[in-house]
């Protein structure tokens, strides 16, 4: 008799950095070491692109299924904490068919809770961010925050996974999220028209038949995949390991990133610990944190470390330049601010080092250790919230190495005030000239964690498992 106290292993991977560390090359690495693993995304929605190449050199960006996925018998379950696109998830999987994946919908199962992204959310996103003009806060255009902001101030109108089985009911949703988009935007439409952009946009927040058809649409889809119950994952974890796959990065949390950059999402831990308490899983659970050996940035936002020398030495060809986000950044990996991020985290225990065949090109190596800064600059409440190393301060001068996790959640100010705080320090970059093995030894003391995975490629033979991830039972 299968028993979850002596055969079932669950592993949390989220990603330390802003986005983009290779939480999808860790999952696809830890689907190829267990048996038909159910792969559970707990935030975020199709925003994702998580990249994985299989060992023979295939290659797919996920966004809302398991990155598992390209392994035979790996199914994903997406939580009620995850937004649900039924356009993108169709578009997705007749991707993964292209790759040879069979009857890719047939293996993923929606919670029916979860929140529906419509196409007037995304629509109304697009419109949102363009008339921000040069103050954009990076958006991806998918209407993720737009329906999470749409579902607090008006939760009649909300879609969820479960009303994708009555056409009745989705009709009368769209037609009322087409009519408040409307009203909201109306008296841009002349103007954003007259530039030439987002034509499809305007067209369905004005088309009458457009609800209906949105609506005839997303219920089709739906038909393809299992709607199902917290009841259904935790009869899984009897039989099958769990592998939560995390979305974006801690440092653009909702509630603990730089406010504005931020998305409408908890990137943490904190979901997938919920959902574990819930289905009484035991302690056999490892929190593993992504971070790249050096650091990145897509889009605009806080990035002390961004260097333009490093931009220009480290394309990423899987993130180039989006017409929503904008650029991709590159810089030294950030020390203090991965600490903070290891903070606010909600329990990570290992690192995975990733991209470091990358990082073995450079000529010169450093990393950022601290910040400094000068006590006058700061507030009170400033100097309250760092962490600071006195055996290295000098005079009026304090070194940075952290920040404190803030003790209410929804302070937004405190968000913001970290921000302000990057503005007024200096980032001291260290030089590095060691080998890779001390160098990895230095950025496991400095995090005060080990290193229990390094990556040297984007496939699953280019990782080593330097400390054994998972906990004896």
């Amino acid at each position: 008799m299968y028993t979850k106290e002596n055969t079932m292993q669950a592993t949390i991977v989220i990603d330390l950095g802003f986005g983009d560390a290779g939480k999808g090359t860790m999952v696809d690495y830890l689907s190829r070491g267990m048996r038909e693993p159910v792969i559970v995304r707990f935030n975020g929605g199709a925003q994702a692109a998580h990249n994985v190449v299989t060992p023979r050199g295939v290659h797919h960006t996920f966004s809302q299924f398991g990155s598992g996925t390209l392994v035979d018998g790996v199914r994903t379950f997406l939580s009620r904490f995850m937004l649900l696109d039924p356009y993108a998830l169709l578009a997705e999987s007749r991707g993964l068919e292209k790759l040879g994946v069979k009857n890719p919908l047939a293996r993923v199962m929606v919670d029916g809770e979860a929140l529906v992204v419509t196409p007037f959310h995304k629509a109304a996103n697009r419109l949102r961010e363009v008339l921000r003009g040069n103050g954009r806060h990076g958006s991806v255009g998918m209407g993720i925050g737009e329906t999470m902001a749409d579902m607090l101030a008006f939760p009649h109108l909300a879609v969820r996974a479960q009303d994708l089985r009555s056409l009745a009911t989705i009709e009368m949703k769209c037609r009322g999220l087409q009519e408040l988009k409307y009203s909201e935007f109306k008296d841009s439409f002349t103007g954003v028209a007259a530039t030439g952009f987002l034509p499809d946009e305007l067209r369905i927040l004005t088309d009458p038949f457009a609800p209906r058809k949105v609506a005839y649409e997303m219920v089709r889809i739906a038909r393809l995949f299992s709607l199902v119950s917290m009841k259904t994952l935790e009869r899984l974890s009897y039989t099958h390991p769990l592998i939560f796959e995390g979305a974006q990065g801690v440092l653009i949390d909702e509630w603990h990133g730089f406010h504005p950059y931020t998305t409408w999402s908890t990137t943490t831990n904190a979901n997938a610990n919920i959902l574990l308490r819930e289905i009484v899983y035991p302690n056999n659970v490892t929190r593993l944190g992504v971070v790249r050996a050096y650091g990145t940035r897509h889009g605009p936002g806080p990035f002390p470390s961004e260097n333009m020398e490093l931009t220009m030495r480290l394309p990423d060809k899987h993130n180039n330049f989006g017409i929503w986000q904008g650029g991709f950044r590159v810089g030294w990996l950030d020390i203090p601010l991965t600490r903070y991020a290891l903070t606010v985290s909600d329990g990570t225990e290992s690192v995975a080092l990733t991209h470091l065949d990358r990082y073995a090109t450079l000529p010169q190596k450093r990393l950022v250790t601290a910040y400094k800064v000068l006590k006058g600059k700061l507030t009170e409440r400033e100097k309250a919230v760092i962490v600071v190393d006195w055996k290295k301060s000098q005079g009026d001068e304090m070194y940075i190495v952290s920040f404190r996790r803030k003790s209410n959640l929804e302070d937004l100010e405190y968000q913001e005030m970290l921000g302000e705080i990057l503005t007024k320090a200096t980032p001291v970059v260290e030089d590095i000239d060691y080998t890779e093995e001390r160098f990895i030894e230095y950025v496991s003391k400095l995090l005060s964690l080990p290193i229990s995975v390094t990556s040297h490629g984007p496939t699953a033979f280019e990782k080593l498992e330097k400390v054994k991830i998972q906990k004896a039972a």
